[in-house]
């Protein structure tokens, strides 16, 4: 009997991370075979600058996760960040059809459709995501699925998340030179909600913030559904700069002081100072965020810090002060055995594989979403890659 192999990978500015599970029946989780992370190069903001340098590192982090597995794995679930993710939202209002006045799944894919066409230009962008956020009929909210309510008018307001195309194929090229077929592309924040927030944080309002080496991401829920996604291009390796520069000393001792902050460094004082700033920061920016959505201060699970940069000392009390929200850390939640099975390997503790976990549970098919919705932005994204195919050498 086939093994069911499934593979998440992460393709990060300055760390390529992956991770090779398998489902076995009658486990709830999948068992983890190998977790490995090595640096990437030719990558920067997320998207590709060197191509030959790009497969270079993603086949070299194939190979070695492979040989830690003891299996070969020919597809992979493949996450996307960078500057160029972006996030939209629509409205669409169509009369039903049905002469009962009952809605259809007809309906639900017209609306959607509509919601599509209101988009203002997006031009040299690749909707990966198309995700209803509310329902009303008449005018009055639907709590639940609209299919099999009756009315005479059906309004839906969608959330996409957008890709620059051309990033999304570089990507794609690079990991399938590198030996793999893509089976599914997933937004870097989506998949990584999958895994580190629950149900009951994504019905009562939270966002998720990724702290990476150049970039910080951050994905809003509410009533269970995601409403924002923003991408901002700053994060951990700033930090390091200014340590090199306020300090006077070289980039690499600086990135050893960032790491080994709680250690006996020089200049503590002068240190936090430093680093605390320039999470002010970046903190600013999703408070502005926020406010944009009008969010800011109403999301009663607060803000769930991930990524490579969630380690920085003092992460929270900042984000607790500057947001004026609840904050932690999402640590306790990549080592949770309800949603991965580690089965007496070495847990980890480095929140910069979230995405990659994500990304198995997608393809465990374990998704939050669910119904037509979830049916809808499945078959998006494999005609994007389908479509993208038709280019590629």
């Amino acid at each position: 009997m086939a093994r069911n192999i499934i593979a998440g990978i992460d393709v990060g500015t300055s760390i390529i991370r992956i991770i090779i599970t398998e489902q076995r029946k009658g486990e709830p989780t999948p068992k983890v075979l190998s977790f490995h992370q090595c640096p990437s190069a030719g990558i920067k903001h997320g998207y590709i600058i060197d191509h030959n340098e790009a497969v270079s590192s993603i086949k070299k982090c194939i190979s070695e996760a492979q040989l830690k597995a003891g299996v070969i794995i020919k597809q992979v679930y493949l996450g996307i960040g960078g500057i160029s993710l972006d996030s939209l939202r629509s409205k669409g209002v169509v009369m039903i059809s049905r002469a009962d006045n009952e809605v259809s799944e007809y309906d639900v894919r017209r609306a959607m459709s509509q919601s599509e066409d209101e988009l203002p230009s997006i031009i040299n962008r690749t909707i990966l995501h198309n995700i209803p956020i509310n329902f009303k009929i008449d005018g009055n909210t639907v709590f639940g699925r609209p299919i099999g309510m009756k009315g005479k008018r059906l309004e839906v307001e969608m959330l996409f998340i957008t890709i620059m195309t051309q990033h999304l194929d570089d990507l794609i090229k690079a990991v399938e030179e590198a030996g793999l077929a893509v089976n599914d592309v997933t937004a870097s924040p989506v998949a990584e909600s999958h895994f580190i927030l629950n149900k009951k944080q994504k019905d009562a309002g939270v966002v998720l913030a990724n702290i990476g080496a150049e970039t910080v991401s951050i994905i809003v829920f509410e009533e269970g559904y995601p409403i924002s996604m923003a991408v901002f291009p700053i994060g951990s390796s700033h930090i390091t700069n200014d340590i090199a520069l306020g300090m006077k000393i070289p980039i690499e001792e600086a990135e050893g002081m960032k790491i080994n902050y709680n250690e006996d460094v020089p200049q503590k004082k002068k240190l936090g100072d430093i680093i605390e700033a320039r999470l002010h920061d970046i903190f600013e920016l999703i408070e502005n965020h926020l406010r944009k959505i009008g969010r800011n201060g109403l999301l009663p699970a607060g803000i769930i810090l991930t990524g490579s940069g969630s380690n920085l000392f003092s992460l929270e009390e900042v984000a607790k002060y500057t947001l004026k929200l609840p904050a932690k850390i999402g640590l306790n939640t990549i080592n949770d055995p309800k949603k991965v099975n580690f089965q007496g390997q070495n847990q980890l503790n480095d929140l910069g594989f979230s995405v990659a976990y994500g990304l198995c549970i997608i393809g465990n098919n374990e998704n939050e979403y669910g119904g037509i919705s979830h049916e809808i932005t499945k078959k998006t994204k494999n005609m994007v890659i389908k479509y993208l195919r038709i280019f590629l050498p």
